[in-house]
This record gives structure tokens, C-alpha cells and sequence, in this order.
């Protein structure tokens, strides 16, 4: 098959280039730094020549919530506009488990805007809802870091090890419409702070860490919120396997 990769140079997108290549597809990177622009609609219609299906795994800097809503609602309408064009058959979305019930959080906003143009649209779809990746505490970490502090919120996640979630987006790109997928998660639940304090160990960052619910992610986002339901796919990959083996 000929699949279209957005955000093909990101943490998962590039993850999912290799195993789709691997597994002897032809694959179109779609990123900015290779002459594709989602916000602009530049290089689109070239990039998606003959391309039987587009995974989407773009993301988005934190910013407020307009903004963010403004940049995932531009570049899914260019996108959706220019696979109708194409004739693509298949747009598969990686989404968020449990946004659909916190409000208050930008990134959430724009992934649900996301999520609506996708189901209204007119391409046949598969959005795929995954839970927070083993790397996730860090990077939050790193968002507020300044002098060798960093706050971060006690979230209750059950993590997915990137390398997993990328090989199912890879499966599923390669199958038929699926509408909304079941919940993608690892095999255990783990407290955000503590992920974050081993994951820069490992990495020989120091750093203090300090729990609060003032930051990005409010109260509203405390409890089994972020947890996946209960017909979820769990991937074998635990934290302490992703740790060991370098936390990369």
C-alpha cells in the first residue's frame, strides 16, 4: 500500500514510518520540514498522489485553547479537503483516551476539533484513542522545568510505550475503516509523578519535582478519568521494560 504519514518525523509518526516500511509499504512522509505544509495546504496534493490511506499523527505545542483548536482544525480540514481530492480510501487519527470528558484543557479542545471534522467528513476514518505515552512525564516535566524545579500534576495514567502504539497505528492504517477504535493502553497503571522522577533518573537529569494541580492539567483530570474502559487493547510493554531499555 501507499500510505501518507502526517507528522511522520514526530515522536510516533516517525516510530510508525519504520514499521510500516518494514513491512514493505510505500511510505510519504508529510511534515513541514520536508516541503509539506498542513496549515497552508503547500505540497499536499503532490504528497497525496496515489496514497490509498493517511495516518495522522500530528501534535500540537501548548498554547491556549483558540490556538490550539485553530491549528488541528486547519490542518484536518486541509487534509481531509485535499484526500477527498486524492481519492484516498482510509484516514486514520491518533487521538486521546477521555477527552471527551475534561473540559478546561487546550490540547484536549483541539484534539476533539479534530475528532469532529474527522467523523463529519468525507473520508471513511479510524480514530484510534491511546492513553499517555512511557515518555509523556518527562516532556510535561520539561514544559515547566526552570532552575532545576519542575511542577507536574499527580495524573493516574495507564501508559503505552511508544514503539507500541506505533505499531498498532501501523496495523490499523493498513486495514479497512474501522470508526472509533477501542482504547490503546499498556498493561499498568502508573502515578505521573513517579514516571516522571525514574524516566530522568535513567537519563541522568536531576531535577525536583513538585506535584500540584495548578498547571496544565486541573482537579478535573484527578482520579480513573484518563484510565481506558474496559474492552480496551492493552500492549505487552511495561514502564519498567521501557526504562530499562533506556527509556527512549
Amino acid at each position: 500500500m501507499r500510505i501518507a504519514v502526517a507528522g511522520a518525523t514526530g515522536n510516533i509518526g516517525a516510530r510508525a514510518v519504520r514499521f510500516l516500511e518494514r513491512d514493505g509499504h510505500d511510505v510519504v512522509r508529510i511534515s513541514r520540514s520536508l516541503g509539506v505544509d498542513l496549515m497552508t495546504g503547500e505540497g499536499l496534493d503532490a504528497a497525496l498522489e496515489g496514497v490509498d490511506a493517511v495516518l495522522d499523527a500530528i501534535s500540537a505545542p501548548p498554547t491556549d485553547r483558540e490556538q490550539t483548536e485553530a491549528y488541528f482544525g486547519t490542518t484536518t480540514a486541509n487534509l481531509l479537503s485535499a484526500e477527498q481530492r486524492a481519492g484516498v480510501r482510509h484516514h486514520v487519527l491518533l487521538s486521546i483516551v477521555g477527552i471527551h470528558g475534561i473540559e478546561g484543557n487546550p490540547h484536549y479542545a483541539g484534539k476533539r476539533e479534530q475528532e469532529r471534522l474527522i467523523t463529519e467528513g468525507p473520508v471513511p476514518w479510524t480514530i484510534v484513542p491511546a492513553t499517555q505515552f512511557h515518555d509523556f512525564a518527562a516532556m510535561v516535566a520539561g514544559w515547566t522545568e526552570q532552575d532545576g524545579v519542575a511542577t507536574i500534576a499527580p495524573l493516574l495514567v495507564q501508559p503505552i510505550a511508544p514503539d507500541d502504539i506505533a505499531r498498532v497505528l501501523a496495523e490499523v492504517v493498513t486495514g479497512e475503516p474501522r470508526g472509533r477504535y477501542v482504547d490503546v493502553a499498556g498493561p499498568e497503571t502508573q502515578d505521573l509523578v513517579d514516571m516522571a522522577r525514574r524516566t530522568l533518573e535513567v537519563r541522568g537529569h536531576r531535577v525536583k519535582l513538585v506535584p500540584t494541580w495548578s498547571g496544565v492539567f486541573g482537579v478535573s483530570m484527578a482520579g480513573n478519568v484518563l484510565l481506558p474502559g474496559q474492552d480496551a487493547r492493552i500492549e505487552p510493554t511495561t514502564f519498567d521494560e521501557w526504562l530499562a531499555a533506556g527509556a527512549n
